[in-house]
């Protein structure tokens, strides 16, 4: 065997990891090594969070700095002890009538991801086979718009929300935004859910102009957050908590506290500096899964 490979058994299976040392996080040093170490030690709270979702990767084969390509499909030498769903894809730009994703339910299958360089992963907010179960609202400021004006909106949007009785749940984008995911019943369709999406954005768009869009044009957006309801569109993914991204740091969408929100708000939190692999790591073992109520359900959304 070359000596970058080494052949280990994660939980009954057997897998060759390669190239551990190669860095894929230069300004940060960050090894691949490093990447599988993570996902290793964050499995237990990330895959109830995959579980049964159809996974999109993005990998940096070459780092951060190399180059990447969203992949959808299961690779060619997939082993076939990884859980594959084949589904349809409607209006696939390549041609494609139906797609063969990958479902990560178990931390073999999160290690072989890991060790491809699928540093990120994303997941719809819809299991296999079902309607969406969580509904999620993307901030994302338009500069010189920040963190803190994300943190100011978020608070917004899970005030309102709380009148319709749907609790949110706050998260680190990884890169300058902040999502918030919401728990619902998962028996209306993801039409109904972006719609209602969308009403309450525009809603909070009128009521506060000077600091909320609703709309998708960018030119829109300057000194403004975006509240980006079509993350709900049955064909749309969004980037799973606790997942790496492809930042100059090994940051992480990291879940947040409302107190944390509260705090970014005021302007007492840093407004830059991203939470990195080992962070959250620590985060962890002291919260545990801030977004554990996700895998619980929720309500239904109201009509309007």
């Amino acid at each position: 065997m070359p000596a970058d490979r080494l052949k280990v058994d994660v939980e009954g299976r057997a897998l060759e990891l390669s190239n551990l040392d190669k860095i894929l996080y230069p300004k940060a040093g960050f090894t691949k090594g490093e990447v599988i170490d993570y996902y290793t030690r964050i499995a237990p709270v990330l895959l109830p969070h995959l579980r049964d979702r159809a996974l999109t990767r993005i990998r940096y084969p070459n780092g951060v700095e190399g180059g990447s390509f969203f992949e959808k499909n299961a690779p060619a030498a997939t082993p076939g002890w990884v859980r594959t769903e084949t589904l349809p894809v409607p209006g696939s730009s390549k041609g494609r009538e139906t797609i063969d994703y990958v479902v990560a339910d178990d931390l073999p299958t999160l290690v072989w991801l890991a060790n491809l360089a699928a540093l990120e992963l994303h997941t719809p907010q819809w299991k296999i086979g079902e309607h969406p179960d969580m509904m999620v609202v993307d901030l994302d400021p338009g500069a010189p718009a920040a963190l803190k004006q994300c943190c100011q909106v978020a608070l917004l949007m899970r005030d309102r929300l709380a009148l319709d009785g749907i609790d949110s749940y706050p998260k680190t984008s990884g890169k300058k935004g902040i999502q918030l995911c919401c728990p619902i019943a998962g028996t209306q369709s993801s039409d109904f859910v972006s719609d209602y999406a969308k009403r309450i954005a525009q809603e909070l768009e009128r009521a506060h102009p000077k600091q909320i869009v609703s709309k998708m044009a960018k030119n829109l957006r300057p000194g403004k957050v975006f509240i980006d309801w079509s993350q709900n569109n049955a064909a749309k993914t969004t980037v799973a908590p606790y997942s790496l991204r492809a930042q100059a740091v090994p940051s992480v969408s990291t879940p947040l506290t409302w107190d944390e929100v509260e705090a970014g708000a005021a302007g007492k939190r840093p407004s830059t500096k991203p939470y990195t692999a080992g962070e959250v790591l620590k985060r962890v073992e002291k919260q545990g899964d801030l977004l554990a109520p996700l895998l619980d359900g929720g309500p239904e959304l109201p009509r309007p």
